[in-house]
């Protein structure tokens, strides 16, 4: 989860500063309060990806914020459930255990 950044940004700064070129970030969920999508969009992280699990301004947010949609998903789990069919299916086989 990303509330302000502050931790992910100290954090990449020390990769950086380790010699990474790049840094890429993601996250389930994103908060952004106050100013947090300035203090991501004036850092050197490269970019940042959430999931639409908490609303995302998208006329505040800066470019380098991506909003991967789960609704499709997190639907076709709950009908899978509520019809007793496999969950496992919805992820073509991955993550199986058998």
């Amino acid at each position: 989860m990303i509330v302000t950044g502050g931790t992910l940004i100290a954090g990449a700064e020390a990769l950086l500063g380790a010699g990474a070129l790049e840094v890429y970030a993601c996250a389930t969920h994103g908060l952004f309060p106050g100013d947090a999508f300035e203090k991501l969009a004036a850092s050197k992280i490269t970019q940042v990806t959430v999931t639409n699990t908490v609303p995302v301004a998208p006329i505040k947010r800066p470019d380098k914020i991506d909003v991967l949609p789960v609704t499709t998903l997190l639907a076709e789990t709950i009908m899978n459930v509520f019809s007793d069919d496999s969950v496992s299916a919805i992820f073509a086989g991955e993550n199986q255990l058998f």
